[in-house]
């Protein structure tokens, strides 16, 4: 019985490219990178200097104050009612502050949309700008 040494298919091109290695080299610098990361930042030892606790002003205002308007139009600062010329009078107030705090707009669905824009152009008139709009998630979808 004779052997043959003659190979039943031809070479042909490889058309796919094997990624594996660069998986593979992909997770090795992640990996690098996450044990390096933390240890760049604690890299300066520093003391720094200790304030007294008296020196320290602490802010009783609240971060945000919150403007709603129902479904008949009516204002509310925070949870107390208040026509448009007091809600302009409170804005006043706010924007003397240095460091106003966000105005957290609540509108009912069915108002006519107009209505909070003349809300959000009153805020602008008062030269505040951190505004921040309700909504409500719909979790039918």
């Amino acid at each position: 019985m004779a052997r043959t040494f003659q190979r039943k298919e031809r070479l042909s091109a490889v058309s796919e490219i094997n990624v594996t290695p660069l998986i593979d080299l992909a997770f090795a610098l992640l990996i690098i990178f996450m044990i390096t990361a933390p240890l760049l930042e604690q890299s300066i030892s520093l003391e720094l200097p200790v304030e007294s606790p008296k020196n320290q002003g602490q802010s009783t205002e609240p971060r945000y104050r919150t403007i709603s308007i129902d479904r008949e139009g009516i204002y509310y600062w925070n949870t107390r009612p208040v026509t448009l010329e007091e809600l302009s009078g409170l804005l006043e107030n706010l924007s003397a502050n240095p460091a106003p705090p966000v105005l957290n707009i609540r509108a009912d669905a069915g108002l006519p949309y107009q209505q909070v824009i003349t809300l959000i152009d009153l805020i602008q008139e008062k030269n505040l700008s951190e505004i921040s709009l309700d909504t409500q998630v719909d979790v039918s979808q």
